[in-house]
C-alpha cells in the first residue's frame, strides 16, 4: 500500500432504520461474526461527511440517499462522534503510527425494510432487527451505542 492509499482515520457510521426502529445490519466478509451498520472512511480529507455517508450507504447497500435522491432528506447527521482505537487486525490499512479513528454518526430513515444489494467482497449477509436486538448483535461497542441512541433521533 503506498502512502497515498492509506485510509484516512476519519469515518462515518450510518444507522439505517425504519420508522418502527428496525435496523439494517450487514455481516462483514472478512470477519464472519462481525455484524455492523454501514461504515466507511472519507476518500479525501476534504470530502464532506454527508457525502461520505451517502457514498458508503450506496456502496455497501445499493440504497441511494445522495443529493437529489428520494431519500436524501432522510439522511441525518446526528452531530455526534466517537474516537476509538483501530482494531489491530485493520491497523495496517492506515499510515504508520495511526492508532485511532474519529467516527461521525448518521441515521438514515427508510420508509420500510428494503432489500440491500451487497458487494460480496465486503459483506456476505444482511438482516433487519428491532433496534435493541440489533445493538446486541453489533460487534463494535460504538456501533451498539449508536443503535441504542436511535429513539432520540426518530421523530
Amino acid at each position: 500500500m503506498s502512502s497515498a492509499r492509506f485510509k484516512i482515520p476519519e469515518s462515518v457510521l450510518v444507522v439505517i432504520h425504519t420508522p418502527a426502529l428496525e435496523v439494517l445490519l450487514i455481516r462483514r466478509a472478512d470477519a464472519e461474526d462481525f455484524w455492523q451498520s454501514v461504515t466507511g472512511s472519507k476518500n479525501d480529507v476534504d470530502e464532506p461527511l454527508a457525502l461520505t455517508a451517502a457514498r458508503e450507504v450506496a456502496e455497501e447497500t445499493g440504497i441511494d440517499c445522495g443529493k437529489g435522491s428520494a431519500l436524501a432528506s432522510r439522511l441525518r447527521d446526528w452531530q455526534l462522534q466517537n474516537v476509538y482505537e483501530i482494531y489491530p487486525r485493520w491497523r495496517s490499512r492506515y499510515a504508520p503510527g495511526v492508532t485511532h479513528n474519529t467516527e461521525h454518526l448518521f441515521g438514515l430513515c427508510v420508509p420500510e425494510r428494503l432489500t440491500p444489494r451487497l458487494d460480496p467482497r465486503e459483506h456476505t449477509d444482511w438482516r433487519w432487527l428491532p433496534y435493541h436486538e440489533a445493538a446486541d448483535a453489533c460487534f463494535s461497542p460504538s456501533n451498539a451505542e449508536a443503535v441504542l441512541l436511535l429513539p432520540k433521533f426518530v421523530k
